[in-house]
């Protein structure tokens, strides 16, 4: 069995560490179009993928060497881990929940950075949410991994630049199940603030070795997303276009 270590679960997560979705929203698909190729968008989750494939291939004991190897333990630092561990997963669930939101969110700041610009940008938010991870848990010996914190910073970004498009989102009212448009706003802020509340509750019963969501790795990827998209600005081509929101 593998050992317990913190992931950075993109489905939405209720305070108590049961996934909102299950009682809320999934979101499906976003109204705004893009107009450009994803290309680093889908290169991003095909290595993800590839990565994650090798992880499941390998006998429990090998997977546990690679995870500490190559997570970052906020207890033993090291800035190749930090890099390392954005292709890193800890399942499944994990890995498709993470791909799903990067899908969706992803081409749009891709096409308003640009290429070169985005991958730069999606490698700092992803720098900068483990950073912030291992700040409130700098004793921790509990590997992390995932692609959540960078993919957080997309959604920084993408509430900044379109606030107003719609998510077709799922919507679980105790048995039943339908779809709903929420605007991209609304959806993002109510993320961002179960990320920040559930960060702060996991603070008084957070154990050395016990695993679980990086909620604070989430909270600072997502608001590094939003400064970086004023910091580095969007392309030329993108500022021309008329159906952007402001």
């Amino acid at each position: 069995m593998l050992l317990a270590r913190y992931t950075g679960d993109q489905v939405f997560q209720s305070p108590s560490g049961t996934p909102a979705y299950r009682k809320q929203m999934f979101p499906i698909r976003d109204t705004e179009p893009s107009y450009s190729k994803p290309v680093v968008t889908v290169v991003l989750i095909v290595i993800n993928i590839l990565v994650f494939l090798f992880e499941f291939s390998l006998d429990s004991y090998s997977q546990n060497a690679l995870i500490f190897q190559y997570g970052l333990v906020p207890d033993r630092f090291h800035w190749s881990n930090v890099l390392t561990s954005m292709f890193l997963h800890g399942g499944w669930m994990h890995v498709l929940g993470n791909m799903w939101f990067l899908w969706i969110f992803g081409d749009n700041i891709e096409d308003a950075f640009g290429h070169a610009k985005y991958l730069l940008f999606y490698l700092l938010c992803g720098v900068a949410a483990a950073l912030t991870q291992v700040f409130f848990n700098r004793y921790s010996r509990v590997p992390m991994v995932g692609a959540s914190g960078a993919i957080a910073g997309v959604m920084g970004a993408y509430l900044v630049k379109f606030p107003q498009s719609r998510i077709r989102s799922l919507i679980f009212i105790l048995f039943f199940l339908t779809t709903v448009d929420v605007p991209a706003w609304i959806m993002l802020i109510y993320w961002f603030g179960i990320q920040f509340v559930s960060g702060f509750e996991s603070l008084g019963s957070a154990q050395v070795a016990q695993g679980g969501t990086a909620f604070f790795a989430h909270v600072g990827g997502f608001l590094v997303g939003i400064l970086l998209i004023y910091l580095l600005g969007t392309q030329q081509t993108y500022r021309r276009r008329k159906d952007i929101y402001w």
